[in-house]
């Protein structure tokens, strides 16, 4: 037995140097360089006629028919449904009297713990414009500072789509998302749509919300995007540009230069999440509830005053079973 372990211990042995040996072997090989460089400039230059990719064309359009849906559709239901934005921050809450809850920080979230001022609401605090510079593809060079102005702004899910080959008409590419800033929905009359037009349109814009959320992470896996990590800017292309509009204050150092990262959905498409009045919450939120509230994308919210069924995933967010609240 002492002669057999003696012998498989050797065998480890020898197997395991082989190994060290043969990686040693491989890490010191010398690789030529001047062979290798033409390939590589060849697959450079060629690998913008691998895109864009046609499994992937059809996936783009469905994305861009998707957000026209939603954007009508939202833009309905705020006729009907109102909307109450504050003043001094980006809280949005979806009904006729705001919620009571001190949570405003202000325009430079100097102030804490204050109790905000409604004003009604518009189309760009349910859907948050973001915005990128427009290329005719994703291998053009480099935007300097100095060309910022050279190139349009447009919706950043239609700059990803128009890279993923979707045929986007002018006047949806470049229509300007803050036409619907001047629109105050809570001054509007209530249009007369019935209860159950209402409901088709809330059902039809959740399918298209999740539709589009659902493409822009598709399209996401394939074609690269850039978000900054200490400001909103998004970039649709291999790597962000150089235009130095960075405006966090503490990161003055760079120069404004923006700190680059992979984006995700939810940089493309926000959903900005509000409170959620459950049935049995007061019909005011209050401050001292806070902890038992639920949230819900704002979307979602819209969509659920006219009675449409939301996907029960939502539910753990919205905290559909969870407790109301002492009464005081």
């Amino acid at each position: 037995m002492a002669s057999l372990g003696r012998r498989a211990g050797s065998y480890i042995c020898l197997e395991l140097c082989g190994i060290a040996l043969n990686q040693r072997h491989y890490s010191t090989s010398r690789v030529d360089w001047k062979q290798l460089r033409p390939m590589i400039l060849k697959r450079i230059k060629n690998r913008s006629k691998e895109y864009p990719i046609k499994r992937m064309i059809p996936v783009a359009e469905e994305v861009v028919r998707a957000r026209e849906v939603v954007y009508e559709g939202v833009s309905r239901l705020l006729k009907v449904v109102p909307v109450q934005s504050c003043k001094f921050c980006p809280e949005v809450h979806i009904g006729a009297t705001g919620h009571q809850m001190k949570t405003c920080y202000g325009f430079r979230r100097m102030i804490k713990d204050r109790p905000h001022e409604w004003d009604p609401g518009n189309l760009n605090d349910i859907l948050v414009p973001v915005q990128a510079f427009h290329q005719k593809n994703m291998f053009e060079d480099e935007i300097k500072h100095d060309q910022r102005f050279d190139f349009t702004r447009v919706p950043a899910v239609l700059e990803l789509c128009h890279h993923a080959g979707a045929d986007i008409p002018d006047e949806i590419l470049y229509k300007s998302d803050q036409i619907s800033t001047t629109l105050k929905t809570n001054n509007q009359q209530p249009a007369p749509i019935l209860p159950d037009e209402l409901r088709y349109i809330g059902l039809r814009t959740l399918d298209a919300w999740e539709s589009l959320r659902l493409g822009v992470t598709k399209l996401l896996l394939v074609y690269p995007s850039k978000v900054c990590k200490h400001c909103s800017e998004v970039h649709i292309g291999q790597s962000g540009h150089k235009a130095r509009m960075c405006g966090v204050f503490k990161f003055e150092g760079w120069k404004g230069m923006h700190k680059w990262d992979k984006a995700g959905v939810d940089d493309l498409v926000p959903q900005k999440i509000v409170w959620h009045r459950r049935p049995h919450d007061p019909p005011v939120l209050v401050d001292g509830g806070r902890d038992y509230y639920g949230h819900a994308p704002a979307v979602i919210e819209l969509c659920m005053q006219v009675s449409a069924v939301v996907n029960p995933k939502y539910h753990c967010m919205m905290k559909t079973h969870g407790l109301a609240p002492p009464v005081r």
